[in-house]
């Protein structure tokens, strides 16, 4: 009986596991596989690669600015409602999407519907995977599963979406999503919240406006570059100034005794900051290649979408082979080591696509640079997370996780807007290179930041993270 109830379990734990990276899969997918999409798209509801790069990166923006109320929301209604809540409005975003007459219906349902919904799921898996995994080897091995069917949902989204869109149409890839929602839904079911929602935890309103306005307002500053620098500074600069509002209204509130979005106490520890720096270039470096590369391929060299998604089997393959290795490196390898081999070989990855595209036509040229992002990404995405959410206790875990995501997914739209914006003010080979050159130069930042992360001890694992680590264990679930 009792080798039946701990096979149960670990039933149980390999449904939540599922579900939860699953639902990582599919966000990250949802990020990248419109990329190959951009000229069936633009036929389709009549408009332009730039229109195309707009939908990409208010998604990635609604993300980024939701976020960290997505995740203050799970202390409130608790982390299975808001996981839920967040897949039943993605879903009707993919749908509504599918449907799309024009642009603005496809804003609407995936950039606005499934923006919202990726915010108020990503957070919980975060948080339910942290204090469900007690020690770092098994969070690592969690975070490992969740990290690489990220890793892959944003490599692959190009070649499923590329087979979708060829094989049916553009449309199906939206149904495509819905569908694999459904399953997750299904899998939640074994899903049990480890702590209570307090339904009387206050939630800062005017914070999560603020940051929500000041984030979009500089990320389209960057998408305005290409019309008016004028309007790039002024939009940048009012971002800056909102944000600032946000920071001194958070200072305040905590002088005052009440509770804000975002404590400032975050922000005190250094190798979480690090940490986060790391992340916000890992999704940049790796959105924005992605973008770029696929965007060449299609209006420059006139490959098609399975064309374009089968070239980047490359980067796909790298990132999975990496990311599951992730609980043995994490093992052998300090966390700070294994970040700094995956920029360095991201960067070589960078550095190897712009050369061979400027010396070779054929299509195989594209692939040992994409194959060194894939791998060194997926290296690094893991340990990276790992290092900010091990960083705090329990309590601290619902906001270290919406900002955690935020930052991310911030990098993703950094991405996608400075590469991009780059990449179609002239879809010539020289824009082309300029967009990879500016990806290496900010991996190279990346890595200066990972170089100034502490060094660890045993198994990869920080000390502090060993002290403060989560205690709550999975159940019955």
């Amino acid at each position: 009986m009792a080798e039946t109830s701990s096979s149960g379990q670990r039933a149980g734990q390999g449904r939540v596991l599922a579900a939860l990276a699953l639902a990582q899969f599919i966000c990250s997918f949802a990020g990248s596989n419109m990329n190959v999409m951009i000229n069936d798209i633009s036929e389709d509801l009549d408009t332009t690669v730039q229109g195309v790069q707009v939908a990409i990166t208010v998604f990635l923006l609604v993300m980024a600015a939701l976020m960290i109320p997505g995740g203050k929301l799970t202390d409130r209604y608790g982390r299975k409602r808001c996981f839920v809540t967040g897949l039943i409005v993605y879903a009707v975003g993919a749908l509504l999407s599918a449907a799309a007459p024009g642009l603005g219906v496809l804003i609407l349902g995936n950039s606005i519907f499934e923006g919202v919904g990726t915010a108020l799921l990503i957070p919980p898996v975060y948080i339910l995977t942290t204090i469900l995994y007690q020690d770092v080897t098994s969070r690592a091995r969690a975070f490992g599963v969740i990290m690489a069917l990220g890793g892959i949902g944003a490599a692959a989204g190009p070649l499923i979406g590329g087979l979708i869109t060829e094989g049916i149409s553009w449309r199906a890839a939206f149904v495509f999503q819905a569908l694999v929602i459904a399953v997750i839904v299904l899998l939640s079911r074994h899903l049990e919240d480890p702590l209570p929602p307090d339904p009387t935890r206050s939630f800062d309103t005017g914070g999560a406006v603020l940051s929500a306005v000041g984030l979009v307002l500089v990320v389209m500053g960057i998408l305005a570059t290409d019309n008016s620098v004028w309007l790039m500074i002024a939009l940048i600069a009012l971002g800056a100034l909102v944000l600032l509002w946000f920071f001194r209204r958070v200072r305040a509130k905590e002088a005052s005794g009440q509770e804000p979005l975002l404590s400032l106490a975050l922000f005190r520890n250094r190798t979480s900051n690090l940490g986060l720096i790391t992340q916000n270039v890992q999704w940049l470096l790796l959105m924005g290649s992605s973008f770029t590369v696929a965007a060449y391929l299609q209006v420059v060299r006139g490959y098609n979408a399975i064309e374009t998604g089968v070239i980047f089997t490359a980067a796909t393959l790298g990132l999975l082979t990496s990311s599951l290795a992730a609980e043995r490196l994490a093992e052998r390898r300090s966390q700070r080591t294994l970040i700094m081999t995956g920029f360095v070989l991201t960067v070589i990855g960078v550095a190897v696509l712009i050369a061979l595209a400027a010396a070779y036509t054929t299509a195989w040229a594209f692939v040992p640079g994409l194959l060194l992002i894939g791998l060194g990404l997926g290296v690094m995405l893991t340990p990276s997370v790992n290092v900010v959410q091990s960083s705090f206790p329990e309590e601290q875990q619902g906001e270290i996780s919406g900002l955690s995501r935020s930052v991310s997914n911030l990098g993703s739209s950094f991405g996608t807007a400075i590469a991009g914006t780059i990449l179609v003010s002239g879809l010539t080979k020289g824009a082309y290179a300029a967009a990879m050159i500016t990806l290496a130069v900010i991996g190279l930042g990346g890595l200066a930041a990972a170089a100034l992360l502490p060094r660890t001890t045993g198994g990869g694992a920080p000390q502090a993270a060993r002290t403060t680590a989560p205690t709550t264990t999975l159940g019955d679930s």
